[in-house]
């Protein structure tokens, strides 16, 4: 089996991207990160794609007067890395998207979804909103992508508890442990093609 080709869009720091990196890297992913495409200049993720010598696409979403022009361009980047899978990572920006990514994109997210997730949230607002609302365990979703903020079919969940005197940064220190370990492995699990989305359901088929 040939490496999986992934584009990787990034908005911000790029943690996940650096763990994508660390683990090919350690032989721990059969993937090769074709593209990292990002959606504004300046973030420190373009500095650790450069340090690993990847392609960086650039596509600043405030060129783009709608959200269709600015997809199409995304898009159009993933299609000229000849992408297998996109990998949302850290990605803040709404997408439409075409037919043909359709089953081939992904995006993961610092909660358990359905619960605190949608428009805004992102980043340390999840984390917050967590403590606030008194949650006993959090964790990271793996999903498909569509046309919503963090809607698309779960393929992937891990959880950990939420402690007594967390904060917002030690939550999520301990919630990107678990997004270390849940991206790679539905990343494989789609490269095995044992993903099957049956409406809101992705069933995971036997290896």
């Amino acid at each position: 089996m040939s490496p999986i080709r992934l584009a990787v869009l990034v908005s911000g720091g790029g943690t996940t991207l650096q763990n994508f990196i660390d683990r090919i890297a350690a032989g721990e992913m059969d993937a090769r990160i074709a593209a990292v495409v990002a959606s504004r200049p300046g973030i420190y993720a373009i500095e650790r794609a450069a340090k690993a010598a990847l392609p960086v696409v650039v596509i600043d979403r405030r060129n783009y007067s709608d959200v269709n022009a600015f997809s199409a361009a995304v898009f159009r980047a993933c299609d000229e890395a000849r992408t297998d899978l996109v990998c949302l990572a850290g990605w803040l920006n709404l997408l439409a998207l075409p037919q043909r990514y359709q089953g081939r994109a992904m995006n993961i997210h610092p909660a358990l979804l359905p619960s605190f997730g949608g428009k805004g949230m992102y980043g340390r607002h999840v984390h917050e909103a967590v403590l606030a609302h008194g949650c006993k365990v959090s964790g990271c979703t793996v999903h498909f992508l569509d046309e919503h903020y963090d809607n698309g079919p779960i393929i992937v969940q891990r959880a950990c508890p939420v402690l007594e005197d967390d904060t917002p940064e030690t939550l999520a220190q301990r919630v990107f442990e678990e997004e270390k370990i849940a991206y790679p492995h539905a990343i494989r699990l789609y490269q095995q093609n044992r993903l099957r989305i049956e409406g809101r359901r992705v069933r995971i088929l036997p290896g």
